[in-house]
């Protein structure tokens, strides 16, 4: 055997033939980064989601923290614990060199799906997904993470939507200070952050930020500005304020609809300047649930 043919070999070694191991049974989604399968594991028989990400995508995505050591999708997944994110089993690396995570199959709506349709099922159920939802972000920023995707399309609910999980770790980076730096715009446009946007520097406050556009558009099923493709709309938050949200839910309990608009301040000094303190807060609230 030639050496660099020996090599190769104890490289591929520790790669996962997924064509071999996984039956796929259906493509779920098409992502921009990824490819999203539920699949059955040949090895245990299970029903598990399984997600191979782009090389070139992930490739080009991570040369703007290179030199920082960032931690990959797979070890940021598989670190969390917590019912209210999606479990994560496996994590490595392809025989072709891509990335690969396997996880929990929720066979679900997603919170997006739910709001589009104003599917009869979010009814009742509106306060005990927010609570959850904030649960799941709390998680992760006391793990040490940014999520930066947080949106109503990352996380899924159960069929009869009374409870949910968050998704995809794609863009999530460590919350200290050399992935924190000006110039990351990354995210989804409508739930934007302004100072994401703008290219200034960020923290963990730009989750709560998209986290309150979310849970707005939760409770009125609009976003809080008109809808676009390039966050410009958010960026022109606190030149025009958005409608308070009681103009579309005027039976909303009003600490509830203050802690909404309170997460979606243009300024972060005058967001919540944490979940668990967004979570304390709304302790007084007596849901009026439609």
């Amino acid at each position: 055997m030639r050496i660099g043919s020996f090599f190769k070999s104890l490289l591929d070694a520790g790669r996962v033939d997924i064509a071999a191991r996984y039956e796929i049974l259906r493509e779920a989604v098409s992502g921009t980064m990824s490819n999203f399968n539920m699949a059955r594991d040949r090895q245990t028989n299970e029903i598990v989601g399984l997600k191979v990400l782009d090389k070139q995508k992930t490739d080009l995505f991570e040369q703007r923290f290179r030199g920082l050591n960032k931690p990959t999708e797979g070890q940021i997944a598989s670190s969390l614990d917590h019912p209210r994110i999606v479990k994560t089993y496996l994590h490595g690396i392809t025989t072709k060199g891509e990335q690969f995570i396997v996880m929990e199959f929720l066979d679900g709506p997603g919170l997006n799906s739910l709001i589009i349709g104003r599917d009869p099922r979010l009814d009742g159920n509106r306060f005990t997904l927010l609570q959850q939802a904030a649960e799941a972000l709390d998680a992760v920023h006391k793990a040490g993470y940014i999520h930066r995707d947080v949106c109503p399309r990352n996380f899924v609910c159960s069929q009869d939507a009374t409870s949910l999980k968050l998704i995809d770790f794609g863009l999530t980076v460590p919350a200290t200070k050399e992935f924190m730096q000006p110039g990351n715009r990354t995210g989804t446009p409508n739930y934007m952050a302004p100072e994401v946007v703008r290219r200034r520097p960020t923290d963990t406050r730009l989750d709560i930020f998209a986290y309150g556009v979310s849970i707005y558009e939760l409770y009125s099923l609009e976003l809080p500005w008109a809808r676009g493709s390039d966050g410009l709309a958010a960026m022109a938050h606190g030149v025009t304020d958005p409608p308070p949200i009681e103009q579309y839910c005027p039976d909303i309990d009003p600490y509830l609809g203050a802690a909404i608009m309170q997460c979606i301040a243009a300024d972060p000094g005058d967001r919540f300047q944490s979940m668990e303190e967004f979570l304390r807060f709304i302790r007084r609230v007596k849901p009026n649930e439609r």
